[in-house]
């Protein structure tokens, strides 16, 4: 197998994975995402957000992908990677591109001197929570997550 970093010829595969990654998770109805979107976030002017792309290596196809971005810890002064989305094709899964896809992401926060590696899981998705157990990863159970979107978030800037 082999980790490379995505290039815009990916957009559509990524796009199809993040689909796929909705369907999983029970919210396909959610996703609003287009080409042009992930174009624009991954490769325009000003990226913010990045991906890692799993391929076979017996015949190049794309497998799975990683989509992270940089975050910020007050408390450690530093930035961290943020794993937006982890995926894997079903038919490739247990073949280590999930793993592989991981470790790249850690080998980038350790070779810039980031402080952090974090992600969120879905509490009932117990094969990514074995297998993130499996790699060290450490439940932040005291914590949960808030969220502002749609008309909650145009309140509150006042724009509605």
């Amino acid at each position: 197998m082999s980790i490379r970093e995505a290039t815009p010829d990916d957009v559509p595969e990524i796009l199809a994975m993040i689909r796929e990654l909705a369907d999983y998770e029970r919210a396909v109805h959610e996703v609003v995402a287009t080409e042009a979107l992930l174009r624009e976030s991954l490769f325009g002017s000003d990226p913010a957000v990045f991906a890692l792309i799993a391929e076979s290596d017996d015949s190049d196809e794309v497998v799975g992908f990683a989509l992270w971005f940089r975050n910020f810890s007050t408390w450690l002064g530093r930035h961290g990677v943020y794993l937006e989305d982890l995926y894997v094709r079903p038919a490739h899964r247990g073949a280590g591109h999930g793993k592989a896809l991981l470790q790249a992401l850690a080998q980038i926060a350790v070779d810039r001197g980031y402080g952090r590696f974090e992600w969120w899981v879905l509490d009932w998705n117990t094969p990514a929570l074995e297998f993130y157990r499996s790699i060290g990863a450490e439940p932040m159970d005291e914590w949960t997550v808030q969220r502002v979107s749609g008309d909650a978030l145009h309140r509150l800037a006042g724009r509605d």
